[in-house]
């Protein structure tokens, strides 16, 4: 049971890291063009919170044999830093300080959790609230992907859902989900099974839509720089969005 518990978190962090991987593509056009666009900073403040808390929780001291959560999560804290630092540095003003606001209330959170769980909590309730926090916040970074769902039911085209993105968050939430069951704890078993179920639904869409050219009657065409845009946006962690028009 014990191999297998580490099988399945050995693969959650291969393809959790391939997750956190996927917006490199992004943000070598955002370097390049010294510029962020139309692409949005708000998944990555947001995926960092969900990497803090989760690295947190995975801590021998808050939750007994959950080390591979930490590691992977860890992992994607500092990925993500790095990604909100450049996301500040090139976007236009008002957006920088609305991401450097969010950032600031991310580490807040993430702090106040943190001094809460070593000050004021022990053992069993340490683990509760620590695993309540996380769990919250890993929902909500596995339901990003329905607002592109709804896109592809909308407009009958897997545009803006790349194949291998769903397939690993598909993988990924099911690797985690097991790790979560075979250690018996729902902290990790939940939202990782929610992620497992949606990222099998993109895969369904997909199948039914990979062939269908889409309703390009009622979508205005966007210009080939504005498309080359959403391509790479639609790589940010299972967060993508149509163009549109300024």
């Amino acid at each position: 049971m014990h191999i297998l518990k580490v099988f399945f978190g050995v693969v959650g962090n291969a393809t959790a890291l391939f997750l956190f991987l996927a917006p490199i593509i992004t943000f070598k056009r955002i370097i390049q063009k010294r510029s962020t666009e139309q692409f949005s900073g708000i998944p990555y403040v947001m995926t960092l919170l969900n990497c803090l808390l989760s690295a947190w929780y995975g801590l021998p001291f808050v939750s007994p044999n959950n080390i591979l959560v930490s590691t992977i999560n860890g992992t994607g804290a500092a990925i993500e830093a790095i990604y909100v630092l450049i996301f500040i540095i090139f976007a236009p003003k008002r957006e920088k300080f609305k991401i450097l606001g969010l950032f600031t209330f991310v580490l807040a959170i993430f702090s106040t959790v943190a001094l809460v769980s070593v000050f004021a909590l022990h053992s069993k309730g340490r683990k509760l609230f620590c695993g309540l926090a996380a769990t919250v916040f890993s929902i909500i970074m596995y339901g990003s992907p329905l607002a592109i769902m709804s896109t592809v039911i909308r407009t009958k085209s897997v545009e803006f859902m790349p194949f291998f993105l769903s397939l690993f968050s598909f993988l990924c939430g099911t690797s985690w989900f097991i790790f979560g069951l075979l250690g018996h704890d729902p902290f990790v078993a939940l939202p990782n099974g929610f992620g497992s179920g949606l990222g099998a639904l993109q895969l369904v869409l997909y199948f039914i839509y990979r062939d269908s050219k889409g309703s390009t009657g009622s979508i205005k065409k966007p210009s080939s720089s504005s498309t080359a845009a959403t391509a790479d946006e639609s790589m940010e962690m299972g967060v993508a969005k149509p163009h549109q028009s300024k």
